[in-house]
């Protein structure tokens, strides 16, 4: 049984990877800080859902799901390097998933230090543990904002990403290089995932469609910038997951195609949808229309995103399943409409 660690477990996406890859049987021990960026009862009852309850958790301390035999979960910091090193030393990852960082573009503008203590000497730490303890694969969380001021889509994995747009953009390229020089350096394989714009049950509360919804429901307005004419790259949670699992599974026939050891792929639907659009869906779903207040466009955002994926198509033979816009927004109110009447 491989062990693996993911951190940011308690977050959205390392969530949902974390039963995905206790069901597949693989031992996983779940790191996240659990700090209050956004709403910490949205973590505590993702991790009920993995099986640990929040009165029995200590800094630092491991903890056995009460639902998964394979699951563990811990307290604790990126930015801890001793920490860290001895978590590494004590458990003999063969995989790590690094899915923990602070989150949010606006946020950036901010806390920018906040940024840098977690997602570049956080990270720091990671490659370091990897690289002494011997992990044989680091799979890390970038984001589809590292293509900042281009112009040109979709986006290519073969772009320049050299224009960030924020601070949190430049934190994610930062990591994109570290890797890349730590592969280099100590041949530690590593891949970085572009997310873009993943939405679904149990997401971010900070996310435009979670805000959408719960105005939307609570008959407020909801704040719509560059006057609606933005166009995101949805990509629904099951998908993510999908596409990570996928990765894992066909590492041996990556290797035999690629001689890259630091790779970087686009996760995305490849079919970008207009906010606007995207909003008549949430309406739709909720059977209620929206107040909107159109904004002017905000600082450190950008016009449009669109995943090209060719490449993760040609390198693991894999194209993602893209669940259609309307069924994951569904899904999504289904769960958020059990979520917001027990706030």
């Amino acid at each position: 049984m491989k062990k693996v660690l993911i951190t940011g477990s308690a977050g959205f996406i390392g969530h949902h990877l974390v039963i995905q890859l206790a069901e597949l049987g693989y031992e996983v021990v779940g790191l996240d800080n659990l700090n209050n960026y956004y709403d910490v009862s949205l973590k505590h009852l993702r991790l009920e859902k993995q099986g640990f309850f929040i009165d029995q958790i200590g800094q630092e301390i491991i903890q056995s799901s009460q639902k998964y035999s394979n699951v563990f979960f811990m307290k604790g910091d990126l930015g801890d390097e001793n920490f860290i090193d001895a978590l590494f030393a004590s458990q003999s990852f063969e995989l790590v998933f690094n899915l923990a960082a602070q989150a949010g573009v606006r946020y950036s503008i901010e806390k920018p230090r906040t940024y840098i203590e977690s997602n570049i000497s956080g990270f720091l730490n990671i490659l370091e543990s990897c690289a002494k303890h011997g992990v044989a694969h680091l799979y890390y969380a970038s984001s589809s904002s590292v293509y900042g001021l281009n112009e040109e889509v979709p986006f290519s994995t073969e772009q320049k990403t050299d224009r960030p747009a924020s601070l949190y953009a430049a934190t994610k390229k930062s990591n994109e290089l570290m890797a890349h020089a730590y592969s280099h350096l100590y041949n530690l394989n590593t891949t970085g995932l572009r997310f873009f714009t993943v939405y679904g049950p149990m997401g971010r509360p900070d996310m435009a469609y979670f805000l959408f919804a719960k105005a939307i429901m609570d008959n407020m307005p909801i704040k719509v910038f560059n006057h609606g004419q933005l166009e995101r790259d949805f990509t629904y949670i099951d998908d993510i997951i999908e596409s990570i699992t996928t990765l894992i599974t066909k590492k041996a026939s990556v290797d035999e195609l690629s001689m890259e050891k630091a790779r970087v792929f686009n996760i995305g639907s490849d079919r970008p949808t207009n906010l606007m659009d995207f909003i008549g869906v949430i309406e739709n779903a909720l059977e209620k229309r929206a107040v909107i207040d159109f904004q002017p466009m905000q600082k450190g955002d950008v016009y449009a995103t669109w995943a090209d994926v060719t490449k993760l198509e040609r390198e693991i033979g894999y194209k993602i399943n893209s669940t259609p816009l309307e069924t994951g927004i569904n899904n999504f109110i289904s769960w958020f409409k059990i979520f917001h009447q027990k706030q």
